[in-house]
């Protein structure tokens, strides 16, 4: 409201700036004459001979009417069009003889006018003074104002911008997953809660604690949990928010959050993507005083300095810790530094549990099956999961969350949506299907790999099909069989295309560069290549361009000839054992490859049932049957091709009109 006030007020007085100088310019377009001259204009000559001094002569005149304006004459011309036009003034000394001269004008047809607007009234004596004298006010205190919110403005700009909550509802029992840095979180509390517990020891209370660990693990959850439970105010900043394009800003902003900090000790104060300001100083391009690195030795020196900030515990999270500046990793700033892993199975099964607490499930939902079919999931992937297929059963009109909805939204969450209205020929069909059913096969063959759960040609997110195979256990290391087996999967769509179609296509190409990927890493990373050895060549850690952007290649380019070579090797060996094995299996392989075409979707038992040798008419009899006695899956089923066939008869009457 009052922005829109002071708005409001600048145009008025633009506006009113704008009228005075137009009526100062229009009142004084005429050209200033003296008295002697103007009366000239109006053909009068002075003449000492004559009675009265002075003499008319019409021929010479040219001011056809006069305005007398208090002490100002103004001369008018006549236009052709009979209009007068202002063209002369001149000063009006009100003496006997001008008075004698204008009624000798007037009495020779001049025309001798006082009604000017402006004549002798209050516009000209007082309101417009008034007027003026009021819009330099007006100006002036708009001035002043601005001015004054300008130095506020400039005052606050220095000012942290934390959210501080001193009430947060958060407890440890709203964290699962993650029962060891509980425990390490859990002593932090004890700190803030009962520091003389701690002190008459002799111990410190910890300066800071960082959290590590990939995006949405939780790190921000468990610091909003330390402050729940310990029922301590909660500042809550990002990195980012220090840093600002004037110098000197982020350094402000440091102290004065502590300073702020201090007045609500003991308390937490909590730096999300610290990796923002805390990056190594002397990696950048831009010198040592960038301001960055001067907000980041504000920061340290806050930490631990000369000044005691006891009672205050920084938390600060970040996936990056290879980045940070090792002062502020040192002992008696960040005095530890929590790793928060992705869950295991019993980890992801508690976080299930968590957030389906106020969501209907179906009885037969079995959060253990969950757990093991989300391997790799996050505590944010298992959120967004529930989430999902809340909304996949409410889009069902259905009262409860079945598997069907969770199974679905796994798929959704890695994936992407099925795309059933995109229009696949019966070419590009028939292609998936036997490129997928390679997938599958040799992931059934292969004794290393994981179990098939489920093959589809229904494009999903940027995939034309796709073949699902999860892990039962979470495996921490991963063995050279399982990634030769891994490659032999991988490169199967293309033999299978290879081997039925007798054409390379452009469809294998994401697997052609994960297969890449595997060989490379086993090579420069794992120590898996009989040529190269035990040797590390890879990068470690993901590359930080401000400190590595002038390393080279810690290898010769004969190792490098080397190490192409042997990619090269382990990706065309692993390409012709799925060569060998479909030519085996080439039977399996068309009958999967024609369930597919029939039914676009299959799951763990089908496929058992392909590897079985049971016939394709056997298998289609087991669904049916199967569908028949779930009337939920018969019922999508149905809905499914009723959507597709609406797809598919849309497109042709659209080509039908073309």
């Amino acid at each position: 409201m009052k922005s829109t006030m002071k708005s409001w007020l600048i145009i008025f007085a633009v506006v009113a700036v704008a009228l005075l100088a137009a009526l100062f310019i229009f009142n004084n377009n005429s050209n200033k004459l003296t008295t002697t001259e103007f009366y000239n204009k109006c053909g009068i000559t002075y003449d000492l001979t004559a009675d009265e001094g002075f003499k008319y002569n019409a021929d010479s005149a040219e001011i056809a009417k006069i305005v007398i304006d208090v002490y100002n004459l103004k001369g008018y011309t006549k236009e052709k069009n009979g209009s007068y036009k202002l063209t002369y003034s001149a000063s009006f000394s009100r003496e006997e003889t001008d008075f004698k001269i204008i009624n000798s004008l007037a009495a020779h047809g001049v025309i001798i006018d006082n009604t000017d607007p402006n004549s002798g009234s209050l516009w000209s004596s007082l309101i417009m003074p008034i007027l003026t004298i009021a819009i330099g006010i007006v100006i002036v205190i708009i001035f002043i104002r601005q001015m004054g919110a300008g130095n506020k403005s400039a005052m606050d700009f220095g000012r942290t911008k934390a959210q501080i909550m001193s009430n947060v509802k958060v407890k440890f029992s709203d964290v699962a997953g993650a029962d060891e840095e509980k425990t390490e979180l859990q002593e932090i509390v004890e700190f803030l809660k009962n520091p003389q517990k701690f002190t008459q020891l002799g111990a410190k209370i910890p300066k800071g604690v960082l959290l590590v660990g990939p995006p949405g693990t939780g790190k921000t959850l468990f610091a909003k949990a330390v402050a729940g439970e310990a029922s301590v105010p909660f500042f809550s900043i990002s990195g980012s928010d220090f840093v600002e394009m004037f110098v000197g800003v982020g350094a402000s902003r440091v102290r004065d959050l502590f300073n702020t900090a201090k007045k609500n000790q003991p308390c937490i104060v909590f730096i999300d993507e610290i990796d923002a300001v805390g990056r190594q100083r002397g990696a950048g391009l831009g010198g040592g005083n960038d301001e960055r690195e001067q907000t980041l030795n504000q920061l340290l020196v806050q930490m631990d300095g000369f000044e005691a900030n006891e009672g205050v515990i920084i938390i600060a999270a970040t996936n990056r810790a290879d980045v940070l500046d090792p002062a502020l990793l040192r002992p008696g700033r960040f005095d530890r530094q929590i790793y928060v892993n992705m869950p295991d199975v019993r980890g992801r099964e508690a976080i299930l549990k968590v957030h389906a607490r106020n969501k209907p499930l179906a009885p037969d939902v079995n959060f253990k099956v969950l757990a093991r079919m989300t391997g790799g999931f996050s505590g944010a992937d298992l959120a967004n999961l529930l989430n999902e297929a809340a909304i996949l059963a409410a889009r069902e009109n259905r009262k409860f969350i079945t598997n069907v909805d969770l199974y679905e939204s796994i798929n959704k969450v890695v994936m992407g949506p099925q795309k059933r209205s995109r229009l696949m020929t019966e070419s590009d069909k028939r292609q998936t299907a036997y490129h997928e059913s390679g997938h599958a096969i040799l992931a059934k063959l292969l004794p290393d790999f994981y179990p098939v759960q489920e093959v589809s040609i229904i494009p999903r997110g940027r995939a034309g099909g796709y073949t699902l195979a999860r892990p039962d256990n979470d495996d921490n290391f991963i063995t050279k069989d399982f990634l030769n087996a891994d490659l032999i999967m991988t490169m199967g769509g293309r033999a299978a295309e290879a081997l039925v179609l007798k054409k390379v296509t452009s469809g294998p190409s994401g697997d052609i560069t994960q297969a890449t990927r595997i060989a490379r890493a086993m090579v420069t990373e794992y120590g898996m290549s009989e040529k190269i050895g035990p040797v590390s060549y890879g990068n470690n850690g993901e590359i930080f361009v401000g400190r590595d952007y002038q390393q080279r290649e810690p290898y010769s380019e004969d190792t490098a000839k080397i190490i192409d070579n042997e990619i090269r090797d382990i990706i065309n060996s692993a390409y012709e054992k799925a060569l060998s094995l479909l030519t085996e299996n080439r039977q399996r392989l068309d009958t999967m490859a024609r369930l597919l075409i029939e039914r676009e979707t299959i799951y763990g038992e089908e496929v058992d049932m392909v590897m079985e040798g049971k016939t394709l008419e056997e298998i289609l009899e087991y669904i049916e049957h199967k569908e028949s006695a779930n009337p939920l899956e018969k019922a999508m089923k149905k809905e499914a091709e009723e959507t597709n066939n609406a797809t598919q008869n849309g497109v042709d009457e659209t080509s039908g009109q073309k």
